[in-house]
């Protein structure tokens, strides 16, 4: 359409425009056009028609094209209480508490809470709303990867630990994995099978736990009648293995359906595929047995398994070299988990999780060298520690056990040298929000 200027005259007498007597006291409108978002007016506009005294006198403080632009400060206060403070932090930060990628995931910063065990799951081990404050109150971590969460009730060892094998217990994990997306948080879950530490009274039917050998460990374990000795386990048989690879299957089916964001494989601690690696508990002599290449065996068909599931990229494993907790330990673990983590390249897995043990002559280093994946470093790390660790790249991620228990915002302690609460061991394992989701933030 032509612009009004340019219309063909007409023929008509044109009519006389009428004069309007001016004053000194009108003003231009600002054109709303020239007005930013903020209801703020330009700072440098050209007007020419603005009356020549205010131009040659101006009154910097009455005329609103000086006001200064607003600068909207981003307070975002999420349900679980934290609050986001990213705008008043400091423009360069260490590269712990920078963003960075775990495989398929980009991550807000290299803090990463470890799996623990806390056993406050529901009657029937279903989660509950309170594990899902728990994890939103620490969603602040880069990733959080979830208490050890049994593939099958044959795989449970402890009271209230929660699993991924029933109805229930999906519909519960959907109720963390919700209040976690909520609030941008990032979870993993930590698929475990426990092996022989356990006991008939937790296991179904009241049946023996299973192992690779009948090999009875050490120690006692909770119970719900208390305190009660170990007890030995079963011996598994070959034609079972396919079983407890298809466990962890179905276990990742469900993860998935819980909205999980990823797995990571517990092959640590002296549980089951740990079991299976070391040969203080693994005396087999077939094809699951006897040379590390056999006693690997059904750890890589556990991993197969989970990543016809999850992309290899969202899947990790952990592992525990010299670590003896469980009463296990290896005659040769540099050749045994130099073999393994060699042969985990064959699967693109996002990343391998080790408890190191320090001081030691385990060479972990050698680990990250072989690994062509992330690794993430676990045991007893502190704030400067783990700074180090990023700087000297002996880790890419640094992962945070008992301190995420008494801290739920432990990465802005960390970034700030904050002190931290003091844990209630006592309130460790089992009970309900006393020494759970009761620690405090900090007040800002």
């Amino acid at each position: 359409m032509p612009n009004d200027d340019k219309l063909t005259p007409s023929n008509d007498k044109p009519i006389p425009a009428v004069s309007k007597p001016s004053s000194s006291k009108d003003m231009p409108m600002i054109p709303m056009s020239d007005w930013d978002l903020d209801d703020n007016p330009p700072m440098v506009p050209d007007y020419p028609d603005v009356p020549k005294a205010l131009n040659e006198n101006p009154n910097l403080v009455a005329d609103p094209r000086n006001y200064p632009k607003k600068k909207p400060v981003k307070r975002e206060t999420h349900p679980s209480g934290w609050t986001d403070m990213s705008h008043i932090l400091p423009p360069e930060i260490h590269p712990l508490y920078k963003k960075a990628w775990l495989g398929a995931l980009e991550l807000n910063n290299r803090v990463v809470m470890a799996p623990m065990t806390r056993s406050r799951a529901a009657l029937g081990n279903i989660p509950n709303t309170i594990n899902a404050t728990y994890y939103s109150q620490r969603c602040s971590a880069g990733l959080m990867i979830s208490e050890p969460t049994q593939v099958s009730d044959q795989g449970i060892g402890y009271p209230g630990t929660p699993g991924i094998s029933t109805r229930e217990q999906i519909d519960g994990w959907k109720v963390v994995t919700a209040h976690v997306a909520r609030t941008g948080g990032k979870l993993f879950m930590n698929l475990t099978h426990v092996g022989r530490i356990s006991h008939p009274s937790l296991q179904p039917f009241q049946s023996v736990p299973i192992a690779p050998s009948a090999i009875q460990p050490a120690g006692e374990v909770f119970t719900p009648k208390g305190m009660m000795p170990f007890v030995v386990p079963r011996a598994l048989e070959v034609s079972e293995m396919a079983s407890i690879a298809e466990q962890y299957r179905q276990a990742a089916r469900n993860a998935e359906d819980a909205w999980l964001d990823g797995i990571e494989i517990d092959a640590a601690n002296g549980y089951l595929l740990d079991q299976f690696l070391r040969d203080s508990t693994n005396q087999r002599t077939d094809e699951y047995g006897g040379s590390i290449e056999n006693r690997s065996r059904l750890l890589f068909e556990v991993i197969q398994a989970v990543c016809s599931v999850y992309p290899s990229q969202k899947v990790g494993v952990r592992l525990s070299p010299v670590n003896p907790l469980n009463d296990i330990f290896d005659s040769t673990p540099q050749e045994t988990f130099e073999y393994v983590v060699e042969q985990l390249n064959r699967f693109d897995l996002a990343y391998i999780h080790v408890v190191e043990e320090h001081p030691s002559t385990f060479d972990f280093q050698r680990l990250r060298t072989l690994f062509r994946g992330k690794y993430i470093a676990n045991g007893g790390y502190d704030a400067a520690r783990a700074e180090a660790a990023i700087v000297e790249k002996t880790a890419d991620f640094v992962s945070f056990g008992a301190l995420f228990i008494a801290n739920p915002d432990l990465p802005l302690r960390l970034r700030e040298r904050r002190d931290y609460n003091a844990p209630d061991i006592a309130t460790f394992y089992g009970g309900e929000a006393a020494g759970y989701i009761d620690y405090p933030s900090l007040p800002y």
